[in-house]
C-alpha cells in the first residue's frame, strides 16, 4: 500500500502531518520502525506520538487492501497521471484520492453546486444549463449532496453527459452520504464517472470535513456555478475556494425578493459572472462548442395539447391560469398535460407549474 493511502486512515492526520511524515519516511515499514526522535524532530508532542504509534499497533494493512479490493477503490496520489491536473494548483492539494469509477483527465470540468432547499426556478435553470454543458462535453462535478447538486448528477447523466461525485466522506458502498443517493453513485460509476474522497472507506462526513470537500470540487473545476443558495449555504464555500485557487465563479441571477437567490445575487455584486445561458460559460472559458443540434421540428400535438403548448413557456405557468386561459374543463387539463409529459414536450418544474421542455 502507498504510504499516503496508509496516513490517510490515521483519524489525526492533516496536511502538515502528512507532509511532515513524508518528508522523513518513504514506505509504511519505515513508519513502524522509525524512533521516537524522529516524531520529536518533527515537532510532535508526546500525546500525539502516543496516539500515532497506538494506532498503528492496532492498523491491519492487510485488511485495508482487501477492503479497497472487495469495493474496486483504487487509490490516486499526487505522483499518479490519473490525478486531476488543476488539483494540484490548489494551496493544499490531497495526497491521497481514494476513487471508485473512472478518473479522466480533463480540463474541461465545471462544478455546479447549490442550496438542498431549491424552488421550482433552481430546478429549472440548473437542468436548462447543465443538460447543455453536459451535452457539449464538460465533466459536472458536484458534492452528491441532496438538492441542486442532486439535480446536476442526474440531469448530467439523463444527457448522456459524464460527471464526478467528491464526498465529504468515504466512497464504500455502506458510507456513501446521503442515503438516498446510493443509486445515484452507482449510476455515475457504471455510466463512465467517479465518486472520490480524501478520507477512506468507514470514514463518516462530519461539518468539518463538507468544507474541505469544497475545496476540491473547486480545485479540480475551471469554475464554479453557483445555480441557487442562501447566504449561509456551503456552495459558497465553493465559490471562495474557487476565487482563491484563480478559478472563474458564475452564479445564476435571481428576483431579489427570494430567500435561496441571496447567494448567487451577492457572489454577482462581487464580481462573479453572471450567467443566464450555457453560452456565458462557453464564451468565458474559450470553449468551442460542437454542433450536436439536430434540426427542431414541431411536436406532434393533439387539439388540446396545441392549445396548452401555446400557453406555456420557459417561464413557468400555474395549473390554474391554463385552466382559466385555456377554457378547457379542469379535468381535460390535467389529462392533457399528463399526456404531453409523457410525450417530454413539457416539464412540471414542481408546484404544478409547467414549462415547455
Amino acid at each position: 500500500m502507498r504510504l499516503e493511502a496508509f496516513l490517510s486512515y490515521f483519524p489525526k492526520i492533516t496536511h502538515k502531518r502528512f507532509r511532515d511524515v513524508l518528508s522523513v519516511c518513504s514506505s509504511v515499514n519505515d513508519i513502524r520502525n522509525a524512533p521516537t526522535q524522529t516524531y520529536k524532530a518533527l515537532g510532535w508532542n508526546d500525546e500525539l506520538q502516543s496516539e500515532f504509534r497506538s494506532w498503528l499497533e492496532k492498523t491491519n494493512e492487510e485488511k485495508m487492501e482487501t477492503i479497497l479490493a472487495q469495493e474496486h477503490i483504487e487509490t490516486i496520489t499526487q505522483d499518479d497521471p490519473r490525478y486531476p491536473k488543476l488539483l494540484l494548483d490548489v494551496y493544499d492539494p490531497p495526497y491521497c484520492l481514494f476513487v471508485r469509477g473512472t478518473l479522466q483527465q480533463d480540463t474541461n470540468m465545471i462544478a455546479v453546486v447549490g442550496t438542498r432547499k431549491y424552488s421550482p426556478y433552481g430546478k429549472q435553470v440548473t437542468e436548462m444549463i447543465v443538460s447543455e454543458l453536459a451535452k457539449q462535453g464538460l465533466t459536472i462535478v458536484s458534492g452528491l449532496a441532496l438538492g441542486i447538486d442532486g439535480i446536476a448528477h442526474e440531469t448530467t447523466l439523463r444527457a448522456g453527459g459524464n460527471t464526478i461525485a467528491v464526498l465529504g466522506g468515504g466512497v464504500n458502498t455502506r458510507h456513501i452520504a446521503p442515503r438516498e443517493h446510493i443509486n445515484m453513485a452507482e449510476r455515475i460509476i457504471s455510466t463512465g464517472g467517479a465518486i472520490l474522497s480524501e478520507y477512506p472507506p468507514g470514514a463518516i462526513p462530519n461539518k468539518y470535513t463538507f468544507p474541505r470537500r469544497n475545496r476540491i470540487i473547486a480545485g479540480m473545476t475551471r469554475g464554479v456555478l453557483v445555480t441557487e443558495a442562501g447566504e449561509d449555504s456551503g456552495s459558497l464555500i465553493t465559490a471562495k475556494y474557487a476565487l482563491d485557487n484563480n478559478r472563474d465563479v458564475f452564479a445564476i441571477p435571481h428576483p431579489i425578493t427570494t430567500e435561496h437567490g441571496r447567494g448567487p445575487n451577492e457572489l454577482i455584486k462581487a464580481g462573479a459572472f453572471c450567467v443566464t445561458s450555457a453560452e456565458d460559460i462557453f464564451t468565458r472559458l474559450s470553449i468551442v462548442k460542437r454542433n450536436t443540434e439536430s434540426p427542431i421540428t414541431p411536436p406532434s400535438l393533439l387539439p388540446n395539447e396545441e392549445v396548452l403548448y401555446k400557453l406555456l413557456s420557459r417561464e413557468p405557468v400555474l395549473i390554474d391560469m391554463l385552466i382559466k386561459s385555456s377554457a378547457l374543463p379542469q379535468t381535460t387539463v390535467m389529462s392533457t398535460l399528463t399526456l404531453m409529459e409523457m410525450k417530454g414536450v413539457i416539464k412540471n418544474v414542481g408546484g404544478m407549474r409547467y414549462v415547455r421542455s
